[in-house]
C-alpha cells in the first residue's frame, strides 16, 4: 500500500534544499535520510533523502542528486510516496491514514445517502474529504470531527453531520436569509 507523506515546495537557499508540507504524522520515521521514496508524478523519483532539518517551523530536505537551487526546483509541486503495510493503523484510534478512508460510504446522522470519498485533500489546517456523489459531482466535506463525527472501518462508511449549505447551497441561502433579518440595519 502506497501513502502520500509529503509534497515538494519551492526551493530553499542555493544548496537544493527544498521546503515540504508533511502529509505524516510520522515524519521522523517516513522522511529521514535515507529513505527512499517513490514520487507522483513516477518520472521525478525515486527520490533518496540526503538530509532533512527544521527551519522556521518548517521541514526542508535535500535529495540525492539535486545539489543546487535550480535542480530542487524542478522538483516542485512533486509527491512523496512510502510503502507502508496496509495492516499498519495509527497509534491514535481517532486518526486514519488515507487509504483507510478512499472508498467509504459516506452517509448523513440521519442515513441519507451523500456519496464515496474518492480521494483526501491536505491543506495547512485541515484536511477534506472529496466526496463523489451518486450524480457524478463532488463536495468537498471538512475533516473536523464536529462535521465528521463518526467513522466506521468495518462497516465502511462516514457519518457526516453537515452545517446548513454544506451539502445543498438553497440551505445556506435560507440560513443567510434568516442571518440578514435578525441582524437587520438602522
Amino acid at each position: 500500500m502506497q501513502l502520500v507523506v509529503a509534497r515538494i515546495g519551492r526551493a530553499h537557499g542555493i544548496k537544493g534544499e527544498v521546503t515540504v508540507e508533511v502529509r505524516t504524522d510520522e515524519p521522523e520515521l517516513r522522511l529521514a535520510p535515507g529513505a527512499v521514496l517513490a514520487t507522483e508524478p513516477a518520472s521525478a523519483g525515486p527520490l533518496t533523502i540526503e538530509t532533512g532539518r527544521v527551519h522556521s517551523g518548517r521541514l526542508l530536505l535535500r535529495f540525492a542528486g539535486f545539489a543546487d537551487r535550480t535542480a530542487a526546483e524542478t522538483l516542485r509541486g512533486t509527491l512523496l510516496i512510502a510503502e507502508v503495510d496496509p495492516e499498519d493503523t495509527p497509534e491514535d484510534p481517532e486518526e486514519y491514514y488515507d487509504h483507510q478512508l478512499i472508498d467509504l460510504d459516506v452517509v448523513t446522522v440521519d442515513g441519507t445517502e451523500v456519496g464515496r470519498i474518492s480521494e483526501i485533500s491536505h491543506l495547512p489546517y485541515q484536511d477534506l474529504l472529496i466526496v463523489r456523489r451518486p450524480d457524478g459531482s463532488e463536495v468537498m466535506i471538512p475533516f473536523v470531527s464536529e462535521v465528521v463525527p463518526e467513522i466506521d472501518l468495518e462497516a465502511q462508511r462516514a457519518v457526516i453531520d453537515p452545517p446548513p449549505g454544506l451539502l445543498d447551497e438553497t440551505q445556506a441561502e435560507v440560513a443567510r436569509g434568516e442571518g440578514g433579518a435578525e441582524r437587520g440595519g438602522a
